[in-house]
């Protein structure tokens, strides 16, 4: 077994990276798949998302005992798991991950391999999981570059916005003229384009969409589109919850995402 490992990107906050993230490991695991999410992103948005939705099962206060930088740090990766559901785990990530730039200066002083010594801890756990979900900050940074050449596949996030889109466009070129062709990332490769809704049905989403079309090739956006729901916002105060037909609806949606992203990869 060696882990497909994926991430969800884009240069602007607030799109949807970890949103997108989440819900697709939870739809791969729920799948049978063994699926781990490793939270690169200091505010550690979806470690608290799941931990949240841990405990909406099991109906108690969850908590993990060693944070992902700590597991880096003794070089021991499995040491910080943390499972969620049946089939899922995550790498819990803290605000002390803001010092894994600082860190891999003392590991080397040469940039080019503090990007691979990442992927090279996480070869032990490919050989444990089906799928492994990288979340990254929305920033170019160490942290960033670690993810993306770690990955065998991206997904780039386009909310419906033009400062989205430009962080669409830029994020595409820096994964090739940097992570590929700079880094030299054996396997990287960009999925497509997830469009994610501002507004259901408004001119400026449509016009958006038009011209991401337009600058991506209609063949490398995805067929679905995340429309704007509520319940989706609200998971990140209450986890995500399998309770009522809005929760069933969600889950529709991410069964669309998950079975593309899976005919994409299986495609290329």
């Amino acid at each position: 077994m060696n882990a497909i490992t994926l991430v969800f990107g884009n240069f602007k906050g607030g799109v949807g990276k970890t949103t997108n993230s989440t819900m697709t490991a939870l739809e791969l695991a729920r799948r049978g798949n063994k699926t781990l999410v490793v939270d690169l992103d200091p505010q550690g948005n979806a470690t608290n998302l799941f931990l949240k939705t841990k405990q909406n099962v099991e109906k108690e206060m969850v908590v993990f005992d060693k944070t992902l930088m700590a597991a880096i740090r003794d070089k021991q990766l499995d040491e910080a798991l943390v499972n969620i559901t049946e089939n899922l785990d995550i790498l819990a990530s803290a605000p002390d991950f803001s010092l894994y730039p600082r860190y891999m200066e003392s590991i080397s002083d040469r940039y080019n391999e503090r990007v691979v010594y990442l992927s090279k801890l996480l070869q032990p756990l490919r050989e444990i999981y089906d799928y492994i979900i990288i979340d990254i900050p929305p920033t170019i940074s160490l942290i960033t570059d670690s993810a993306l050449y770690a990955s065998d596949f991206c997904v780039i996030i386009l909310q419906t916005q033009e400062r989205s889109l430009q962080g669409a466009e830029a994020f595409v070129e820096y994964i090739q003229k940097e992570v590929i062709d700079k880094f030299q990332a054996p396997r990287l490769d960009v999925l497509g384009i997830l469009p994610v809704l501002l507004k259901n049905g408004a001119p400026v989403d449509l016009n958006t969409l038009d011209s991401a079309k337009r600058i991506f090739g209609e063949e490398n956006m995805f067929a679905t589109t995340i429309k704007n729901m509520e319940r989706l916002k609200r998971y990140d105060v209450s986890g995500v919850t399998f309770d009522d037909q809005f929760d069933r609806k969600v889950q529709r949606v991410y069964k669309q995402v998950t079975d593309e992203v899976l005919y994409r990869i299986h495609a290329e």
